[in-house]
């Protein structure tokens, strides 16, 4: 598969950790990863913004090992937080996972589903 990280120089440059735009070429595969919550697979919500931050990018890997994938497939991530207070901790422990990988990025602030989750996080990979 050809990727291709695109940052327009007319454009805003991305901050922490994205890329304005990722281009595939020559994929095989798809995956769309359904919105990721902060709970374990014994039904707990961790306490606190960083555990179930970190909870919801170990929910995410299972997702793309499940589906014979790893991170390095993500092209676009788009995270939805409860509060716009979490938005640098969100950065730091997604940077965190994702390492020097730029994929496309797009930060909501909303309700979530349930009021325990603090944020929800959904992904789509390629290969």
């Amino acid at each position: 598969m050809k990727r291709d990280n695109i940052n327009a120089l007319n454009a805003p440059q991305p901050r922490g950790g994205y890329s304005q735009a990722v281009s595939i070429e020559d994929f095989r595969r798809v995956l769309f990863v359904s919105g990721q919550i902060p709970v374990m697979s014994d039904d707990v919500v961790p306490e606190g913004f960083e555990a179930q931050a970190r909870q919801v990018w170990l929910n995410v890997d299972a997702q793309l090992k499940a589906a014979g994938m790893s991170k390095t497939d993500i092209v676009k991530v788009t995270t939805y937080l409860a509060d716009r207070q979490h938005v640098m901790e969100n950065r730091e422990i997604r940077n965190d996972y994702l390492g020097s990988l730029a994929p496309a990025m797009t930060v909501v602030i909303t309700g979530i589903f349930d009021s325990a989750w603090l944020l929800e996080v959904e992904v789509v990979a390629a290969q």
